[in-house]
């Protein structure tokens, strides 16, 4: 937006513009002639809407579900002043090394010790191929549910059960041969060996897999909680999950990103590409997202493994990085994080999906936990606007 959408769609005058910028709450970028200054529409929607939220109930009901005001009270992830689960701060945990199995424990608030259960063989017997590891899941978790005859029963203690029977077999289930798998080993192994990639690179994956862990009410932990407030059993609510994930707004953001990186061509021809993409009003996703005017917390541990592990040898990273500098290396999301280690790890953006779908399951268990605890039905109302 320029300044005056900006400000007619605030209703303020562009000194209060000024100081939503200086304060960080909307972020500015040049103009195509730069002389002047354009605003991103995403934190202008974002501020107007907390400003009629705060006028009455009528504009929370418009504006709550739309990366506006919050909605539902959680003990899983908080995101401001600083990413935590459960008050634990994400990046050092991701730093620290911690094993991906005690995050998920952390999450479920279940005994981090306790070894987790084998998943059955028979479930790879009537493996189906998929065209990529994302669809093949959903494929897996209902061959899970089918076996499970005790489903409807979600005690406690048999669900966290069930939650590290999915996570196991997601994590085997993924690449290019899918299958049975040891389950004494960690999980950023499996999913690294499923990959097919090299014994450096697990600290890499096990630290993905604790980043993307959760992130509080996105739409596919949406949706797995709206099932288990309908009371479905934790395969249904996690295959609610992930249909949603599937999108190209969500777990198949790293595709959207890859093409504007080979559209980019290359790191010579990459800032003047994507100028002339932003001077065409085209979006360039992998860049700026709502919750983190300041930079998304979760990329700057995912880049340094990518440009560690890489060592200036993978020609679409160094593509990628040029973009960045484009768009401002700071405001790179954690999808196009996620997709620079793919690419030092000379891995596709469907794998970069399949990482962020393993570590997502552990945020999904424990949204339906919480939600079954809360005994609410999630039933948002509509407002009629038609005749």
């Amino acid at each position: 937006m320029d300044r005056n959408q900006a400000c007619d769609r605030l209703g303020v005058k562009p000194a209060t513009l000024y100081t939503y910028v200086s304060r960080g709450l909307i972020r500015s970028v040049p103009g195509v002639d730069r002389r002047q200054r354009h605003y991103v529409r995403q934190d202008v929607e974002r501020v107007a809407q907390r400003a009629e939220a705060r006028r009455g109930h009528r504009a929370v009901a418009v504006g709550a579900l739309g990366f506006g005001e919050p909605v539902l009270d959680t003990e899983i992830t908080s995101t401001s002043p600083r990413l935590a689960y459960r008050g634990h701060d994400v990046v050092q945990l991701a730093r620290d090394n911690r094993p991906f199995e005690q995050v998920a424990a952390l999450l479920w608030q279940a005994e981090p010790e306790k070894a987790w259960p084998p998943v059955p063989r028979g479930l790879w017997r009537a493996r189906t191929k998929a065209a990529d590891s994302v669809m093949a899941l959903s494929q897996l978790i209902l061959r899970q549910s089918m076996a499970d005859s005790d489903r409807a029963q979600p005690t406690w203690q048999p669900d966290h059960e069930r939650a590290q029977r999915i996570l196991r077999a997601f994590a085997c289930g993924i690449g290019p041969k899918p299958g049975p798998c040891a389950h004494e080993e960690p999980i950023a192994q499996t999913v690294s060996q499923r990959l097919g990639l090299p014994t450096e690179s697990h600290p890499a994956v096990n630290a993905a897999l604790i980043l993307v862990a959760d992130h509080e009410l996105n739409i596919s932990s949406f949706a797995a909680r709206v099932a288990a407030s309908g009371g479905a059993d934790l395969y249904a609510c996690i295959g609610a999950a992930l249909y949603v994930f599937s999108g190209p707004r969500h777990g198949g953001a790293p595709a959207r990103i890859d093409a504007v990186v080979r559209e980019a061509g290359s790191a010579r021809q990459a800032p003047a590409r994507i100028r002339a993409r932003l001077a065409r009003g085209d979006a360039v996703p992998g860049f700026g997202h709502p919750l983190y005017p300041k930079g998304d917390p979760r990329s700057p541990p995912l880049l340094a493994w990518a440009q560690r592990l890489a060592k200036g040898r993978q020609p679409r990273l160094r593509t990628l990085l040029k973009v960045a500098e484009v768009m401002g290396p700071e405001q790179m999301t954690v999808d196009g994080a996620l997709l620079a280690l793919a690419y030092a790890l000379d891995l596709q953006p469907q794998d970069a999906s399949a990482i962020f779908c393993v570590g997502r399951t552990a945020g999904w268990a424990a949204h339906v936990f919480e939600q079954r605890q809360s005994r609410a039905l999630l039933r948002p109302r509509a407002r009629y606007i038609g005749e």
